[in-house]
Parts: structure tokens; C-alpha cells; sequence
């Protein structure tokens, strides 16, 4: 095994690699964007392929972010779920016995050192317990945990610098969504992690006839290697278009009803991959590195979310996306149930099987241009999960009508949770009762952190541009005076003459100070010219 680089003479190659393979990407769209702009989402895929598992992330995150990037590239960048070569067994091996302390003949009395699956976390190889079960070993790819730290580096660095090049970039907030690939991909490549979500899981699938998922053979768990039970299953994208695959989009819906409605944690990568059909029928899930919780409040939301969006209630569908917290701010109610109206009248015209909930979800959310959008991290992972779903439901039954499926499923779910799911139109009172108590409580908690103070928020209607337009002047006179000031500290500099020269003759402090004056004068121009007002 040869001997690790040091962090900085492996620090530089990585960062010609990525800015190597985003320049070349770069260069592709100045060529092809007006002549062939239909290459570019590929390419786009194929570099973030090349660059490793950080940016395998990434570009998931991306494929749900619909507010930035057009459909093309959405959808190949939903296709970056494809397996990736395996990585040496040697040191699949050496893993191993440096998680459990023992060797691998001792562990199992069977191990198989080619693995069936490999992934851009880790890989699997089946192997044998000395009491004859037949288990999964995933292991984490070496070196995986100091790239993806390194990454996270080097992506903040260059996000920094494109913001300050291209101030509009910080609305689409870039440094967040970095930060949330980052708590995401530490919890996806920590294997005890991964374990914690199967036990917490197997206590919603276990008692589900129809569902299933390996338990973890315990206590054979370390954050790089898992051990866990084998599932003998066909892959259910076997199953798609087949009268088969219609039964099991049932079986699917239905157990994301269950998860969503019921105890609110579910798995949070539904693709292909990922399900498997056992020979007795049951639907399997596999990779547990991403789950997502939902409290009371938010699936009691959100269960008002799919009633409203079913019977075309623009108001109770504006009330649970409040409630849920895509939306957030004072708002003009009467123009949100507007919008929200003709959203709905719109699907209403789609045929059955183009409906998406996911879709609509996201629409609704983005009235307004997004002025009012909020996307926290279990939103995001909700509604990755909802496209996701539905694709895979779609694979399995393209003429699935979602709407009708899923009112069947909320109905056959109604006796597990009858207060949550499948209620009619007439109990919406009951319903807001129910709600009475949250209500309170959070209110009683504001109060003590206010001591004893009611909050009551006032919000005058129109001072927002108003307050925009005098913080932007602020900034802009804030800005010219340090123009003003690099420039003056330039020409005393020149004067006086201190410190080295250029060219023997120009002072390097001076050039430094008018190239600064020079950067901050094109940004202001550039800003004035942009909003059309001196």
C-alpha cells in the first residue's frame, strides 16, 4: 500500500482536477449554449461524474433546485445515480479487520472479495456468519471522508469568489446549499449513522406486512463498515410496465402514506436502485444514508396539503404550505389564493398520468418569484423524496393516475391513521380542534421567552421596497467612499513613493490600492447601471 501525500501536496492536484474539469465544462457552454445547448445538461452529468462522490451530491441537490436551473438539466442530473467501478478489495479488506479488530476468516466463515454492488460511498460484498446467515458488508471507499472535506473547502473558496464577481449569485443563497450538502454527505458516508436510521426505520417497516428492509447485524457496525442482513430480491425497476409493477406502485404508494402520515420518518432515496421485490412479494428498501422526519404539526399540514390539493381548495392548500413552512413572511393572502387557483386550474387540464403532486407542491411555493420561498434542510429532503417517488412510480406504471392512487391509499390507510389521513371535507373543524392544542402550546412558549410579553407583529404593506431601496442606496455610498478612499490612499502612496516598485517606477502598495479602486468603481457602475437610476 503506498504511502499518503501530505495534506498539501494532495490539496494542489485535486484543485487543478476540479478547476480543470469546471473550466473545461465552462468552455463547452461558451461554445455550444446558442448552437447545441441540447449537449450541455449531459456534459454537465459527466463532469460532476468525473469530479467524485462531493460533486455526485451536489448535482442531486441541484436536480431538485428548480428555481435555478432549466428542465434539460434537471432531468439529467437525476440520472447521476448510476453505479461506479469498485474500488481495490485489498483494501476493502484491510477496512474491515481495522474496524473489528480481527481477520476476516475469523469474522465470517464465507467472504466473497468482489463485491455485487458499488456505489460513490461505498461498496458490498456478500459474505457468510459462522452461524450460516448470509449477510452484506458495505464498506465506505477509502480516503472518501478527506475528499469530501476537501471538496466542501475548495467549493465554499470558489462559491466566495463567484459571489464577489457576481453579487447576484447570493440570492440564490450558494454557500447554504453547500452547507446542506455537507451535513448531508457527513451523515451519508458515516456508517453508524446509516445503522441508526435502519433501527429507527425497521420500528415503521416491521409491523407492515408488505414492507421490509435488512436489519443490522449487530453489533458489527463501525463508521466504515456496516454488516447487515442479505435480502434475496429483484430489483423492482425488473417489474416496470409490467401488471406486476402496477401492483407494486400500489405497494409503494402505500407505504410512503404510511411513512409520511404516520410515524413521519421515511427513507429519503426511493430510486430504483435502491427497491427490490422478495420472493414473498414484499417491497424491500435498501440505503439508509438519508431519511427524513416530519413532526406532528408539519404531517397534519401536509395531509391538508393532498386533500386541498385534491378537491382544489386554493385556500386550505395557501393554509398548509404556511403551516409546513415553504412560505414564510407577511404575505397578500387573497393574491396567494389567486395564484394558487390558477395553478390548479392549470393541472386540472393535464391528463391524468402528467399530474405531479411534487410539482405542484413546488409551484405553489414559488409564487412570487420565490420572494417568499423558504426551503429548510427536511423540506429539501422531503421534496427530493416526492420526485423521486413519483418517478419511480411512474417507471413501474406509466399510466398511473397519481390523484385517484393516492386517494385510494389514504383510504386503506384510514384505519391506521385515522387522525391523520384520509379525512373528508366535513371534518375540517374537527380538524382545526385538533390543532388547538399545538397552538397553544407554542404560544405559551413564546411567551416565556418573552417574558410574559405577547408578540404582536405589525407589517405595514409596501414599505418593502421602500426599506430595499435605502439599504441598496446605503451600500452604494458605503461603497464609493472606500472607492474614494483607495483612490486618494493610491496617489499619496505615488507621491511619497514607499515601499518596492514596479518596473522601477510604480509603487506596489499604489498599484494595489488603484487596482482595488479600479474592481469597486466597474461594481458600482455595473450596479447603476443595472437598476437604471443614477
Amino acid at each position: 500500500m503506498s504511502i499518503p501525500r501530505s495534506r498539501t501536496a494532495s490539496r494542489l492536484p485535486r484543485s487543478l482536477q476540479i478547476a480543470s474539469a469546471l473550466a473545461g465544462f465552462g468552455w463547452a457552454w461558451w461554445r455550444r449554449h446558442r448552437r447545441s445547448p441540447d449537449t450541455l445538461p449531459a456534459r454537465l452529468r459527466e463532469t460532476l461524474e468525473r469530479l467524485g462522490t462531493t460533486f455526485v451530491k451536489l448535482g442531486q441537490g441541484l436536480s431538485l433546485r428548480r428555481d435555478l436551473l432549466p428542465a434539460p438539466f434537471l432531468v439529467e442530473l437525476e440520472a447521476l445515480h448510476a453505479h461506479v467501478p469498485p474500488f481495490e478489495s485489498v483494501l476493502a479488506v484491510a477496512a474491515i479487520e481495522s474496524a473489528f479488530g480481527q481477520p476476516v476468516d475469523q469474522l465470517f466463515a464465507e467472504f466473497e472479495p468482489v463485491p455485487f454492488a458499488a456505489a460513490s460511498v461505498a461498496q458490498v460484498h456478500r459474505a457468510q456468519l459462522p452461524d450460516g446467515r448470509t449477510v452484506a458488508v458495505k464498506v465506505r471507499r477509502p480516503g472518501i471522508v478527506a475528499q469530501v472535506h476537501a471538496d466542501l473547502r475548495l467549493l465554499r473558496r470558489c462559491v466566495r469568489v463567484g459571489q464577489w464577481l457576481v453579487p447576484g449569485l447570493r440570492r440564490y443563497q450558494p454557500l447554504d446549499l453547500i452547507d446542506e450538502l455537507g451535513q448531508c454527505l457527513h451523515q451519508e458516508i458515516d456508517m453508524v449513522q446509516e445503522a441508526r436510521n435502519m433501527r429507527r426505520l425497521a420500528s415503521t417497516f416491521d409491523p407492515v406486512p408488505y414492507l421490509a428492509l435488512p436489519h443490522v447485524i449487530e453489533p458489527r457496525v463501525a463508521p466504515a463498515v456496516i454488516v447487515q442482513e442479505f435480502s434475496h430480491g429483484a430489483p423492482l425497476a425488473t417489474r416496470n410496465g409490467t401488471p406486476r409493477g402496477r401492483e407494486l406502485a400500489g405497494l409503494l404508494l402505500d407505504a410512503y402514506v404510511h411513512q409520511l402520515l404516520g410515524d413521519g420518518v421515511f427513507h429519503a432515496d426511493p430510486h430504483p436502485g435502491n427497491l427490490f421485490e422478495l420472493p414473498d412479494g414484499r417491497l424491500c428498501f435498501h440505503d439508509f444514508g438519508s431519511i427524513g422526519f416530519l413532526d406532528p404539526a408539519s404531517r397534519t399540514a401536509f395531509a391538508q396539503l393532498i386533500e386541498g390539493l385534491m378537491i382544489d381548495d386554493a385556500a386550505s392548500v395557501l393554509d398548509a404550505v404556511v403551516a409546513m413552512g415553504f412560505i414564510s413572511g407577511p404575505i397578500d393572502r387573497r393574491a396567494y389564493v389567486r395564484a394558487i387557483s390558477e395553478i390548479l386550474s392549470s393541472l386540472a387540464t393535464l391528463p391524468l398520468n402528467e399530474w405531479s403532486m411534487a410539482d405542484a407542491i413546488w409551484r405553489v411555493a414559488r409564487i412570487g418569484a420565490g420572494a417568499n420561498f423558504r426551503l429548510p434542510r427536511h423540506l429539501l429532503v422531503l421534496m427530493r423524496t416526492l420526485f423521486l417517488v413519483e418517478n419511480t412510480l411512474r417507471a413501474l406504471d406509466p399510466k398511473l393516475d397519481l390523484m385517484q392512487a393516492l386517494g385510494d391509499a389514504q383510504r386503506r390507510a384510514q384505519t391506521l391513521q385515522p387522525r391523520t389521513v384520509g379525512r373528508p371535507m366535513h371534518e375540517q373543524l374537527l380538524r382545526s380542534a385538533e390543532q388547538l392544542p399545538v397552538v397553544a402550546m407554542q404560544m405559551l412558549r413564546q411567551l416565556q421567552l418573552d417574558e410574559g410579553r405577547p408578540a404582536l407583529p405589525l407589517h405595514h404593506r409596501g414599505l418593502e421596497p421602500m426599506e430595499t431601496t435605502l439599504a441598496r442606496t446605503g451600500n452604494r455610498l458605503a461603497l464609493a467612499l472606500v472607492t474614494l478612499g483607495l483612490y486618494l490612499a493610491g496617489s499619496v502612496m505615488m507621491q511619497h513613493g514607499a515601499g518596492p516598485r514596479l518596473w522601477g517606477h510604480l509603487p506596489v502598495l499604489s498599484a494595489l490600492a488603484f487596482a482595488a479602486a479600479l474592481v469597486l468603481s466597474w461594481r458600482l457602475v455595473r450596479a447603476i447601471s443595472r437598476s437604471g437610476h443614477l
